[in-house]
């Protein structure tokens, strides 16, 4: 107590105004994540706040807002959420031949990421969380009796204080590193823009160093059946993605694509490997922030919500018990490493053996899917799903003997023991 009461003097030295609000939990981060764990906690009956610093949830997002239909179930959003479904796409290797797969079911579905955001925060709200939008969180103050956050609230800094904090702003690395929790190191840029394509209806993977240098792009339509014919058009890079968008989308409009090449592009950095702890005395850290996304697609929304779904679940444990110290709070590490820890390793293994690959060796591969069958094969078996790629590349290299796939067998296969 004497800790918090020294701090208070401190604040009020330097100018930074108390809101005098104490709340049971505040979430950083109006995100998929940060909002489903707030809906989670307030579910249990906690008093939670939400700090975002966008001036509305979901604003000026750069995601293609794929998810599949396991992840819509989860979440429990509403129908209205959905641009399209998706059961069928067309993988075009660094020559252009093109693999086209398709499933009898619905396997994901391309949301409309602001309804999404609005929906998961309504949905906290709905419980009684708070938002605060606008307001960047600018520090974080961990004392033995709480944890107080700075923001800036219509330019105003003011502190706000809380049993338990949960961190889940994206990939951001200087409040993990300032408190102690490592620092993500790996990462991909991702840039992404809208356009009006032509003649679309499923989408369009590009492979190839000359496109997407250690990933891929895409076109994604987002309104089939309809006349405005808006896709999103964007990809992954190792660096400049927003130079590599430029070129595609020349690319594209030169070939008669899309409408325009003249786009507003939008690029973010998503991490690739996970932080070296994800939890401390009084504090989680979830979604992005704490490296729970799929290394080889950088999708990040579901397993966030998984890692979200976790959190809200130790947490209250530890706040039923009044126990927030790290080591109580460790269960959740522990927790979200079994349910998808192997998944996010090999992942980032599977990466590192691709991008090793020539465009030769990735132009051999998918002949090699295509000829021999194998492709539709892994696509129908039990091995595919839309969000754990570890079963189905496991299950590839397994049965494959093919000369294109041995670097990636060689490269993977030792870290995996198989």
């Amino acid at each position: 107590m004497l800790r918090m009461l020294y701090n208070l003097v401190e604040i009020q030295k330097g100018g930074r105004e108390l809101s005098g609000q104490f709340y049971d939990v505040i979430v950083v981060g109006a995100g998929p994540a940060g909002s489903y764990a707030a809906y989670e906690l307030a579910s249990y009956g906690y008093n939670v706040a939400v700090f975002e610093e966008k001036s509305a949830p979901g604003l000026n997002a750069c995601c293609t807002g794929i998810i599949s239909a396991e992840c819509f179930r989860s979440l429990g959003l509403d129908a209205d959420v959905i641009l399209t479904a998706i059961n069928s796409a067309r993988f075009y290797s660094p020559s252009g031949k093109c693999l086209r797969l398709q499933t009898e079911k619905v396997q994901a579905y391309v949301v409309n990421r602001l309804l999404l955001d609005e929906s998961l925060a309504s949905k906290a709200q709905s419980r009684g969380a708070l938002y605060f939008f606008s307001s960047p969180v600018i520090d974080v103050i961990p004392g033995r009796d709480g944890i107080q956050v700075e923001a800036l609230c219509s330019g105003v800094r003011e502190i706000f204080s809380a049993r338990a904090m949960v961190l889940a702003n994206g990939f951001s690395p200087g409040l993990p590193r300032k408190l102690g929790l490592g620092k993500i190191k790996s990462f991909l840029v991702g840039a992404q823009a809208e356009v009006e394509a032509k003649n679309m209806d499923e989408p369009e993977i590009y492979f190839g160093q000359e496109i997407a240098p250690g990933a891929f792009a895409w076109l994604v339509p987002t309104s089939v059946g309809t006349s405005t014919n808006k896709a999103y058009v964007g990809l992954l890079a190792t660096s400049q993605g927003r130079l590599y968008l430029q070129k595609f989308l020349s690319n594209l409009f030169d070939h008669g694509r899309i409408a325009s090449q003249e786009v507003e592009i939008r690029q973010k950095a998503i991490p690739v490997g996970t932080l070296a702890r994800s939890y401390g005395d009084r504090i989680l850290v979830i979604g992005d922030a704490a490296g729970q996304v799929k290394p080889t697609t950088g999708g990040g929304i579901y397993f966030g919500h998984l890692g979200a779904k976790i959190a809200a679940g130790v947490l209250d444990e530890a706040l039923s018990s009044d126990n927030l110290t790290a080591g109580q709070l460790s269960r959740y590490q522990k927790q979200w490493k079994t349910k998808m820890g192997k998944e996010l390793s090999f992942g980032c293994m599977a990466r590192q053996a691709y991008i090793k690959l020539s465009d030769s060796q990735v132009e051999g591969i998918f002949s090699a899917l295509d000829s021999s069958g194998m492709a539709e094969a892994l696509l129908y078996s039990g091995d595919f799903s839309f969000d754990w790629h570890s079963r189905l590349l496991l299950a590839g290299l397994r049965r494959s003997s093919i000369y294109p796939l041995l670097k990636i067998k060689q490269l993977v296969s030792r870290e995996a023991g198989l």
